[in-house]
């Protein structure tokens, strides 16, 4: 019997189908590799595993998972005591912005408490972030949050950003309100998909001031709306960051009253170590964001 067939069964019972098992195999393999040496094991043993659609075990397939289920779930708890210690893994989504100007420094610290911390990074915004853990294919993600998250997940809230719109330095703009004023808003305006928090504050406070002033161009990233608003194709929709350095050709207009955005810590149910760990690098660092000291509130339980 091909125990690297056993192994991929392994996980397509565990994670409930071949195209969620390939998402949480942790080394690279397609989706029709599974499938065909998943038949392979099948076409061995002369029985039907699993059913497709809808997934579940066979009386067979159940009768194997239960039987190499104990050998492959403790695998890496066996490699990690051969190492001489305990391995730390965790997956975290966050923005492109995130990942890059924060999350280096904050496993730096982490890895000072958890020396074998291992991580994988994935880029997203806040719905595709929420739908990715609900499916356990990542354990924290950081990123704009709502008041109240998707039930089975857990949130804490690490600091607070205004909103601004984003001009360019000629423009003739020098205030939010003047373009609350008109009857018509003519300049067309560049944010972030709509089904993000940032773009659902920005247009609960229009509705508040009886303004009309929809989405011309849905960008993918903070960066991206800087660049086609440099480019002059329209006033940007994007938040003020603390200590950042002020944009070159650009100038922000505070958009007074308007709700700040949340930047927040998502999880699911109880923290693991490593995630712990990590809530608690976030929060202190969210801490010296918002300017002030002291230690950090232990991460929530």
């Amino acid at each position: 019997m091909n125990i690297h067939h056993l192994e991929l069964f392994y996980y397509v019972a565990r994670h409930g189908g071949i195209s969620e098992a390939v998402r949480n195999i942790p080394y690279g393999i397609q989706q029709p590799a599974v499938s065909g040496q998943v038949a392979q094991l099948e076409e061995f043993l002369g029985t039907t595993l699993f059913q497709r659609r809808p997934f579940a075990l066979t009386p067979h397939g159940e009768k194997l998972y239960q039987f190499i289920e104990p050998f492959f779930s403790q695998l890496g708890d066996l490699a990690a005591e051969l190492q001489g210690g305990v391995a730390h893994q965790v997956r975290i989504g966050a923005s492109d912005i995130v990942l890059r100007d924060h999350l280096p420094e904050l496993l730096r610290a982490a890895r000072k408490k958890l020396p074998g911390l291992k991580f994988t990074m994935r880029d997203g915004f806040q719905p595709e972030l929420e739908a990715w853990l609900l499916a356990r294919e990542i354990d924290l993600a950081v990123t704009l949050v709502e008041k109240k998250s998707l039930p089975g997940i857990r949130s804490l809230p690490l600091i607070e950003l205004p909103m601004v719109l984003l001009v360019p330095a000629d423009s003739a703009l020098k205030t939010a309100e003047e373009l609350w004023g008109r009857d018509k808003i003519t300049e067309p305006l560049i944010c972030l998909a709509a089904t993000e928090p940032m773009c659902k504050h920005f247009q609960a406070g229009l509705r508040r001031r009886k303004v009309d002033w929809f989405p011309a161009i849905e960008a993918s990233s903070l960066e991206v709306i800087e660049a086609y608003v440099r480019n002059g194709f329209g006033v940007g929709l994007t938040v003020q960051l603390p200590g950042a350095p002020a944009r070159p050709g650009f100038r922000a207009l505070p958009l007074a009253g308007f709700d700040p955005v949340v930047i927040g810590a998502l999880w699911r149910g109880q923290p693991t170590s490593a995630v712990s760990v990590l809530l608690a690098e976030l929060e202190a660092r969210a801490r010296r964001l918002r300017g002030e000291g002291g230690p950090a509130a232990p991460p929530p339980k």
